[in-house]
């Protein structure tokens, strides 16, 4: 399987939380958007000290995807091998950008890192999200009912993996 993007849809940047916290705080409107995209790490309302924290963890990789011409339209990071804080810019969703976005995740993490495995979380409601990770390869191996409730509804999270080419699923 080519994981391999189109090299001019998205480059990979490093996440500067001096110049990228206020558009991604932009990209997550709300409690729930936040509880989407990074679970119950970070607290409404996010700000930059928040932001500055997590990109600063020991062992986190941070990313802000770009187009061709520089403009910010997504964000990811990897700790652990752990893929997590995936998200595409509202305006740019619906453009198979996520797929793009993941895709260079997964080929900095296997070929520059040599990580032998990817895991993520990924809520289970989130079924575009979903479908990005399985069709780059990654199965789920748990599912874990009702782990939060976010506005009186019991949220979901699949435990997903991908391991390196030549080392089996």
């Amino acid at each position: 399987m080519d994981r391999t993007p189109a090299p001019a849809r998205l480059a990979l940047r490093p996440f500067r939380p001096s110049e990228d916290a206020a558009l991604l705080r932009s990209w997550v409107t709300g409690p729930t958007a936040l509880m989407t995209w990074a679970g119950p790490h970070l607290t409404w309302p996010l700000d930059d000290a928040q932001l500055a924290a997590y990109a600063a963890e020991p062992g986190r990789r941070t990313w802000t995807a770009v187009t061709p011409d520089g403009a910010p339209v997504g964000h990811a990071s990897l700790a652990d091998g752990r893929l997590g804080r995936v998200l595409i810019a509202p305006a740019a969703r619906g453009r198979g950008l996520g797929e793009a976005l993941v895709s260079l995740v997964v080929t900095h993490a296997f070929d520059e890192l040599g990580l032998p495995e990817i895991r993520l979380g990924v809520w289970g409601h989130n079924t575009a999200a979903r479908r990005i990770y399985a069709r780059l390869g990654f199965r789920t191996e748990q599912v874990l009912e009702a782990v939060e409730h976010v506005d009186g509804e019991p949220w979901s999270v699949h435990r997903m993996r991908l391991t390196a080419p030549g080392l089996g699923q």
